[in-house]
């Protein structure tokens, strides 16, 4: 197979895969795969594509000898090594699911991980996505471990340091939740998610007032906000039912 063609195929396979038209993604698929032709990342990507085939189909034990051959072709080829932990995990597995990923970490570390700001969001993003996965489990700690190893890439994501509230208070340590916000709304005093969220816990809190501030600050900055308004507007109905009693 010439290189035009193989690129051509591959091209379509990834069109069908992200349309999720596994049938006709498997046959191209199947072709590529025993070519063994192309770099080792595109090898690497058709044996992961060919592995989410086989887990969506419920084949687990293949699709973990599929996701590993992806594996052993590029280790770096993040989407397979979260793929491969999903499945895990999925099955219980889970020092060899936390395994896996540590792995691709090590091999990122000597692909010059640090001079690539385009694998560090990938990987970071990775990170974030094996973490979520934890969360739906209520495997705390090990959703807040994958939190904060994304934060070590992205440190300044808002985004993902909220998650980590999240699970903090998923696990019911409440203080060091607390703690987590009030740390984000300090560093980031502009930032109009962190202030809802830490308005949010402080009216769960039964504290009205300091919630009603968070809320009002954000409204100083942008007098349009809806989530803002909303917020507002829910305290000082429930500040109003308090003074009534």
């Amino acid at each position: 197979m010439d290189t035009r063609s193989r690129t051509d195929l591959l091209d379509t396979a990834r069109s069908f895969f992200r349309d999720n038209i596994y049938n006709r993604t498997e046959p191209i698929l199947q072709q590529l795969a025993v070519g063994g032709q192309g770099s080792p990342a595109e090898q690497a990507e058709v044996w992961h594509m060919l592995a989410v085939i086989l887990y969506d189909r419920g084949r687990f034990t293949k699709a973990i000898k599929t996701f590993r051959k992806a594996l052993e072709i590029d280790p770096t080829f993040t989407d397979a090594s979260v793929g491969l932990s999903i499945i895990l995990n999925d099955l219980g597995r889970y020092e060899e699911g936390r395994k896996v990923f540590l792995d691709a970490q090590a091999a990122l570390d000597k692909k010059n991980f640090d001079q690539d700001s385009v694998l560090k969001e990938r990987l970071a993003s990775k990170h974030y996505e094996l973490a979520d996965m934890y969360a739906s489990h209520k495997k705390w700690d090990d959703a807040i471990e994958q939190y904060r190893q994304a934060l070590q890439i992205l440190p300044r994501k808002v985004e993902i340091r909220l998650k980590v509230v999240d699970a903090y208070l998923g696990k019911g340590e409440i203080g060091i939740a607390f703690k987590e916000i009030r740390h984000l709304v300090t560093e980031q005093p502009s930032n109009a998610a962190a202030r809802l969220k830490f308005g949010l816990m402080l009216f769960q809190a039964k504290r009205v007032a300091d919630a009603i501030d968070q809320w009002e600050t954000v409204l100083l900055r942008d007098p349009d906000h809806p989530q803002a308004k909303e917020y507002l507007r829910m305290a000082r109905e429930a500040d109003e039912t308090l003074m009534e009693l």
